[in-house]
């Protein structure tokens, strides 16, 4: 395949040879408009040219925030283009912690795009200029339309080093201040071929784009490796038309984080009742039609990859997938090595691990098996912090990532928790809630799940249930419970053993900033909510209490 020295340079590549091929392809008020890669180039050199008239400094910082939309990639195209760093900001974020950002981050312009509640945000972006977008119903002072109607394409694009900071990524976070991950042209380079040499897809490959593209799995996956490719990217409109637009588009690969896999487990079996389709896909050649079937109807019928990251996704729903013809690779990066890190493979797929270490990627374990990954990508460090910097690289330069693992005799990484993750109840004792948790999530009555404890003598469990769940009963509910405890505890030490259930009045979302925007259960602030409760939940006489 051709070599690029820069995701800029890949995009100007097939701008240049394929300038009438597809590349962003947005779903708009029921309709789909197409983006070449010619049209797409043009109209971010109009907004680089703007970008410029700003009189920024040299290798300013620009923001970025936005749902993921073909604008979104233009504005990325823009802020290279104009020789800027990017700074991508989670479209959920609240006013507070986007204030944060911008000025944590010194950004002197931001570009502004799909949004659901700007005006709620807004108070947050103060004394730089702010690019709009009309077609997504904001509209401020400088508009993208009004931009490229009235700016000549920028020709002489910058032509960043290797070493320029292509970006500064603000991790999503469980707790505290997010961290400015610093990454260069090189670190993304060099990850999309480790990438491509993983996964190597046909020239052209089609990209259904919906995890954040604030997120680095998203971006390195999606984002680079469609320029790197020449690759297309279908953005859905929205939640409601997510299903229909993925199973229009088909794409040749799939990512996905475990709250999807659940999501789509339950809109088969609402179609296709458990008992109804294990019967089904015993009769030979109805069987293969029903698969072929699901398979098209979630839009994967063409996938030759369908990866899972950034939380553990249980071996069982991997397991009931497969029985439907649908492969997962399981992967495990962080935004600080830029994803190349562990990865499942077609021809090399452990179900319950996270793969092998990645192409390009060197691994360790330290005496208390914390993982440890070595790459070429690894960022150059978080941003104004180097405290935090250097306690985050050991002596040879390895990232330490705060993860516990072990291998297998295959070399297969299992991840057994998270250092940060773990509690001591009043005992003393320490605590893993994660692979408990996953082992609790194969329940199909549980939507979410978080095993807390601290200061309590033994752990408690708080559960959201998922839709199954809810229509049963109380009765029902609590016993199915109390019996999924009875079956996992004489598995656990006596420390972990879970003493009750505590069932959530409502789900954990973005929203209400009890979920990352990667689905990561914010563990830190479900613990600061319900906390002062542990005790009297603990106390009461009933083995499930509904909060």
């Amino acid at each position: 395949m051709q070599q690029f020295d820069s995701p800029l340079s890949a995009f100007m590549h097939w701008e240049s040879t394929t300038p009438d091929k597809e590349y962003l392809r947005q779903y708009i008020n029921g309709e789909l408009k197409i983006y070449t890669f010619k049209e797409s180039g043009n109209e971010a050199r109009q907004i680089a040219t703007a970008i410029n008239d700003f009189n920024l400094p040299p290798k300013s910082k620009v923001a970025l925030l936005s749902s993921n939309c073909a604008h979104w990639v233009m504005a990325d195209l823009a802020i290279m283009m104009s020789g800027h760093t990017s700074v991508p900001i989670y479209p959920t974020l609240q006013a507070e912690t986007i204030e944060f950002i911008l000025d944590h981050s010194e950004s002197k312009a931001i570009i502004v795009g799909k949004l659901l509640d700007f005006e709620s945000q807004k108070s947050a972006i103060k004394n730089m200029p702010i690019i709009s977008v009309e077609m997504y119903g904001i509209k401020e002072e400088h508009t993208w339309e009004k931009l490229i109607v009235n700016n000549e394409p920028l020709q002489n694009t910058a032509k960043p080093d290797s070493e320029h900071l292509f970006t500064i990524i603000y991790t999503s976070g469980t707790t505290g201040n997010p961290k400015g991950v610093m990454h260069t042209v090189a670190n993304f380079t060099n990850s999309a071929y480790n990438l491509i040499h993983m996964t190597p897809l046909k020239e052209h490959p089609k990209f259904f784009s919906y995890l954040p593209l604030a997120h680095v799995a998203e971006r390195a996956v999606t984002e680079i490796t469609a320029m790197f490719r020449g690759g297309s990217m279908t953005f859905p409109e929205s939640l409601i038309t997510f299903a229909s637009d993925l199973e229009a588009t088909q794409p040749d690969a799939f990512f996905a984080v475990p709250r999807i896999w659940a999501k789509f487990k339950e809109k088969i079996l609402i179609g296709l009742p458990q008992k109804k389709l294990n019967k089904m896909l015993r009769i030979p050649i109805l069987g293969g039609i029903i698969k072929k079937k699901i398979k098209k109807k979630l839009g994967l019928s063409k996938a030759t990859y369908i990866i899972s990251g950034a939380a553990p996704l249980a071996a069982s729903l991997i397991e009931w997938f497969k029985k439907i013809d649908i492969s997962i690779l399981q992967g495990y990066g962080m935004t600080e090595d830029c994803i190349i890190s562990h990865g499942n493979l077609p021809h090399a797929n452990k179900i319950g691990t996270v793969g092998k270490p990645a192409y390009g990627a060197k691994a360790k374990l330290t005496a208390e098996g914390e993982i440890c990954i070595l790459n070429n990508s690894l960022m150059k460090g978080y941003y104004k912090n180097p405290e935090a910097t250097a306690e985050v690289f050991d002596d040879e330069g390895y990232l330490k990532t705060g993860d516990v693992g072990e291998y297998d005799h295959d070399g297969y990484l299992t991840i057994t928790g998270r250092a940060k993750d773990q509690f001591k109840t009043d005992k003393g004792k320490y605590i893993f809630p994660a692979p408990i948790e996953l082992e609790l999530s194969k329940n199909p009555n549980v939507d979410q799940i978080c095993i807390v404890g601290m200061g309590i003598p033994q752990p408690i469990l708080l559960v959201v249930p998922s839709e199954e769940g809810k229509q049963k009963s109380k009765e029902e509910l609590s016993e199915n419970l109390i019996m999924m405890i009875q079956n996992i505890n004489p598995t656990l030490e006596k420390h972990e053993k879970i003493e009750k259930a505590v069932i959530m009045r409502e789900e954990w979302t973005v929203e209400n900033g009890l979920m990352t925007p990667t689905l990561k259960i914010k563990r830190s602030q479900v613990e600061k909510i319900h906390r002062p409760m542990y005790r009297s939940w603990f106390d009461a006489e009933e083995k499930v209490i509904f909060e």
